[in-house]
């Protein structure tokens, strides 16, 4: 690890004290940068995403994505934490902290927004970022990949089902646009991207080439998490410093639903004998949001200067710097996971065969 990796964490804290502050100092250039979207896709951002996915992407080898088949439980656990745990979970969390326990501290009109928000928020799973986590916490990027595109194949249909359950809604207005964009510039064009690079460098340079390329790459993309997290503090650099109490009041429930479903996934994942390779980011891909689709919801749902919309970007702004922490944590832990009984019978018996 490089001393500019040892230090991620001093530099995201510099990067979001430096968003908030550009973006309220600078509010016309951070509008204009934030103007720059299709569907409510922020284009500069998606630039940035693939700086970061790209060369993640390009470790993978499409020949052995059949190999995935091994690692079942890590989907199956993952597939349960993200449809059937995690929006319900958030909507109990919404109910209690926002619904009870904050109520007289935050303005009564907005206070069913405000759970609306946080319900939209948990009720879609990260397409892209996962790459990044899924990279840093040294996740088997077969198995991310796989796990995404199936959780992109499920949100297609379930997404508006459990929303509109969980609203009391009879019917839920998806942005198809935001929904069908999002895949296409996070998942299609940096995969499509990241194999041509790969089989170039493969065929000119060989196994070599691709490795030197890859390790050249890897603090661009570092470089470009810095630079994201500091667009997305910007562009929120007033609202932070206008409502500061109301920010911090909503990033309560959904850092510890975060640290809840990231915690079950992984111990679910122990219990089940699963490799740590594959329960890091089966834990990370659990507990993080696809907060594009979230946002685009509540505006068309509930109006821009919604509770709601406010409860989302909430979730943007937190999602890069906690999910560092779970990355730190599952690292951190991976001599513990390794430890258990189940685990060591798979591993033993994953090296017979």
């Amino acid at each position: 690890m490089s001393t500019f990796e040892r230090y991620l964490t001093l530099w995201v804290a510099l990067c979001i004290v430096a968003g908030i502050a550009l973006g309220h100092f600078l509010p016309a250039a951070f509008h204009a940068v934030g103007s720059a979207e299709i569907a409510r896709v922020n284009l500069p951002v998606a630039v940035l995403v693939w700086l970061m996915i790209i060369p993640m992407l390009a470790k993978i080898d499409f020949g052995a994505l059949a190999q995935v088949r091994a690692h079942w439980r890590g989907i199956g656990v993952t597939l349960i934490i993200n449809w059937l745990v995690k929006p319900f979970s958030m909507a109990a969390l919404g109910w209690l902290f926002i619904g009870r326990l904050f109520a007289p501290y935050l303005p009564a009109a907005q206070i069913n927004s405000y759970i609306a928000g946080l319900i939209l928020l948990a009720a879609a799973p990260c397409t892209a970022m996962v790459f990044v986590w899924s990279h840093l916490s040294d996740g088997e990027p077969h198995f991310t990949l796989t796990q995404v595109a199936l959780n992109d194949t499920i949100m297609v249909f379930a997404f508006a089902p459990i929303v509109g359950l969980l609203l009391g809604l009879s019917a839920i207005t998806v942005p198809w646009e935001t929904l069908v964009l999002s895949v296409a510039l996070y998942i299609v064009v940096p995969v499509v991207v990241a194999q041509a690079l790969r089989h170039r460098l493969l065929a000119s340079g060989g196994a070599a080439a691709l490795a030197r390329t890859l390790a050249a790459l890897q603090p661009l993309s570092l470089l470009a998490l810095l630079a994201t997290l500091v667009l997305l503090f910007g562009f929120q650099g007033e609202q932070i410093i206008d409502q500061p109490l109301t920010i911090v009041l909503l990033a309560i429930p959904i850092l510890i639903q975060v640290y809840f479903n990231s915690g079950l996934a992984y111990l679910l994942n122990r219990a089940s004998g699963e490799a740590h390779c594959v329960a890091a980011p089966s834990a990370l891909i659990g507990a993080s949001n696809f907060f594009e689709l979230a946002v685009a919801t509540a505006i068309s749902l509930f109006g821009f200067h919604s509770g709601a919309a406010l409860a989302t970007v909430v979730g943007v702004l937190i999602e890069v710097p906690v999910m560092l922490s779970v990355v730190k944590i599952v690292n951190a832990t991976k001599a513990w996971y390794e430890g258990g009984a189940t685990v060591r019978r798979q591993a033993s018996r994953s090296g017979a065969t």
